[in-house]
């Protein structure tokens, strides 16, 4: 998509801080971190969201995944790390492109405040 903007990132047309390259995937590091260390995985593949992905997806969506604590250790996530995917405006998404937040260090507060 011409307009998306990680699509944009992608393509090299805004500036991004990378993290990591290869065919399908790209992480850079996010320009509002909520953590110490914050930096996304995006397919290249333009997908709106997790709700558009489909089983031809489970590939990339796999190794998307498995590539999250490699690239989380090597930005020295030692102790753990919290992924997050955003899904439609409801699930609080605000860029329509999927995108994996991978979010460490410091004191996480919970995800969910328990009574």
């Amino acid at each position: 998509m011409s307009d998306c903007l990680f699509c944009k990132i992608i393509r090299g047309d805004i500036p991004s801080r990378k993290v990591y390259e290869d065919e399908d995937v790209y992480a850079f590091h996010d320009i509002h971190p909520a953590a110490p260390v914050h930096f996304m995985l995006i397919p290249k593949l333009h997908l709106d969201s997790l709700a558009q992905a489909e089983q031809k997806h489970a590939a990339l969506l796999g190794k998307m995944l498995l590539l999250a604590p490699k690239l989380a250790l090597a930005q020295g996530l030692e102790n753990g790390f919290r992924t997050v995917i955003n899904t439609g405006k409801g699930g609080g998404q605000e860029v329509f492109h999927l995108h994996i937040h991978v979010i460490g260090g410091g004191n996480l507060p919970p995800m969910v405040k328990r009574s």
